[in-house]
């Protein structure tokens, strides 16, 4: 792991050389050792996820506006310890994307790749991905343990002004995708303003701008889906709900209203950080996710 104590920004710019090194014989792939692999989902759609590492099976789900290589900069670390299955959710990267699109068509996406591994698998998800690994775990028994990152579940407080999906559109709209991301990430994400420019530095941040007509879709959150308690009355799944101690209300009252309705959970808040800890204080976020993981394992081994 990397030394504590690093800045956001130093702790952004040092990720760059692991997206450099995961991109240069591959695109934007992650390293040329991993394996491509494809789940067909239920209504048909192709689900790329790329395998690397070696140990029990992990499976990482991303959020908005990105693909299987937003992991890059922790990957190394993860697959030490793990045979890691890192997810082209619909629509980006390697994976296809259905002609209408709903949410509930995600849950069955992660539920595929799980049960393509043919194995009890702990599941990693972030943002919007975090909410397609919750549901997910409904639909399938193999999932041993459950990671989510401030899932932006609806809870009333407002996850974005009004008509930002609108606006985000209108620029994609306009050929102009670029500022629709930054509308995103300053207006939804609320990322500082100097995370923001250190952002625009990194490798990934093209692939991100390619994939920012995806957000409309996944920002209207609040229109298309809804938390029904009753389902999760006897999940049994421990799960562990992570969340920045800086995030704003509309990313931590999901994290109280998860923990709250799932019976085995507990939450782990990463003080001074926000939505992306992985890329801003990458050694606190492996340390939350591999202490959690790690206790299953010893379990297992007992």
């Amino acid at each position: 792991m990397r030394k504590a104590g690093l800045g956001a920004a130093a702790a952004l710019l040092s990720i760059a050389g692991a997206w450099t090194a995961a991109g240069a014989q591959s695109g934007s792939r992650i390293p040329v050792e991993n394996a491509a692999m494809e789940a067909i989902s239920e209504d048909g759609t192709s689900i790329a996820y790329w395998r690397s590492g070696s140990g029990p099976p992990l499976v990482l789900v991303h959020g908005t506006t990105a693909d299987h290589t937003r992991w890059a900069g922790v990957l190394p670390e993860f697959e030490r310890h793990f045979t890691v299955y890192a997810v082209d959710r619909r629509g980006r990267g390697g994976s296809g994307d259905g002609a209408v699109y709903t949410i509930e068509r995600e849950f069955e996406d992660v539920a595929t790749v799980i049960e393509a591994i043919d194995e009890p698998v702990s599941v990693l998800g972030h943002s919007y991905g975090a909410i397609c690994s919750l549901e997910a775990a409904l639909l399938t028994d193999r999932v041993r343990r459950l990671i989510l990152y401030e899932p932006p579940i609806p809870t009333g407080t407002p996850l974005y002004a009004p008509g930002a999906p609108e606006r985000i559109q209108a620029l994609v709209d306009a050929g102009d995708p670029e500022a629709g991301l930054e509308i995103f990430l300053r207006e939804v994400v609320s990322m500082p303003a100097s995370e923001l420019e250190t952002y625009r530095r990194l490798p990934a941040w093209p692939v991100r701008v390619a994939l920012t007509p995806t957000i409309p879709r996944e920002l209207v959150l609040d229109r298309t889906y809804t938390l029904r308690p009753e389902r999760f009355a006897g999940f049994s799944v421990p799960t562990l709900l992570l969340v920045g101690g800086n995030s704003p209300p509309a990313f931590r009252q999901p994290v109280d209203t998860l923990a709250a309705i799932l019976p085995d959970s507990r939450v782990a808040a990463m003080p001074g950080q926000r939505h992306v800890a992985m890329d801003t204080a990458p050694e606190l976020f492996l340390s939350e996710v591999l202490g959690f993981l790690g206790s299953a394992r010893q379990g297992a081994d007992e």
